[in-house]
């Protein structure tokens, strides 16, 4: 349990760092830039979000194989960083309420698009930010399906496949995955408990503005 455990605060931190980093620099680019086709790609990540990931899992499954992360850490995290569509509408929606003319008096004063993301767009994106951290952050840490198919390796396992292992042809341990549940709901529980107001006050303002 204790490798599993250090292995899902490396994919944690990697995914929810990533997903923070692309959403916001994707929901910046969109609302900020005039460029053709603005409008289909933003209706392509709404058909994205549609369509659900079983469909396409071979074809990602030989793209992973084929840049060789396979049986690595890496093959979640770049799967988690870059399936989250709804990271990106969270994002979106905050952007659009920050008033134009923020970004209008930084561009007189010189400074280019990534200085206006970074010292302006990202600091008022914390309720944001929050947000995407909470839901991604249980999301990914509750996930079975993506470790357990890209990480067949014993050594390789997170919380969800460890419990998993636990089970044999021939019987369970099921005192010991009892107590290991118990232990895994326990973060996801108080983490949820304590920031739950950021999680409803984000999803609100993110849709009212």
């Amino acid at each position: 349990m204790l490798p599993a455990l250090a292995n899902t605060a490396i994919i944690l931190v990697f995914a929810i760092g990533g997903t923070v980093l692309i959403g916001s620099m994707t929901a910046y680019a969109i609302d900020s830039f005039t460029f053709r086709f603005k409008k289909l790609v933003v209706a392509l990540f709404l058909v994205a979000a549609l369509v659900p990931g079983v469909t396409t899992q071979v074809a990602t499954f030989q793209i992973v194989n084929s840049f060789g992360m396979f049986d690595s850490l890496w093959a979640p995290i770049v799967l988690y960083m870059g399936t989250d569509i709804v990271s990106i509408y969270i994002f979106l929606q905050f952007v659009r309420s920050i008033p134009t003319s923020l970004d209008e008096a930084a561009r007189l004063d010189g400074a280019s698009a990534f200085t206006i993301y970074r010292r302006i767009i990202l600091p008022l994106l914390k309720p944001a930010i929050a947000t995407v951290v909470i839901v991604k952050g249980i999301t990914t840490y509750n996930d079975f399906y993506i470790p357990f198919l890209y990480m067949p390796s014993e050594d390789l396992g997170v919380i969800s496949t460890s419990l998993f292992r636990f089970k044999g042809p021939f019987g369970a341990h099921w005192e010991t995955i009892s107590a290991g549940a118990v232990l895994v709901i326990l973060p996801t529980l108080i983490v949820f408990l304590l920031l739950q107001r950021f999680i409803y006050n984000g999803f609100t303002k993110g849709a009212t503005r």
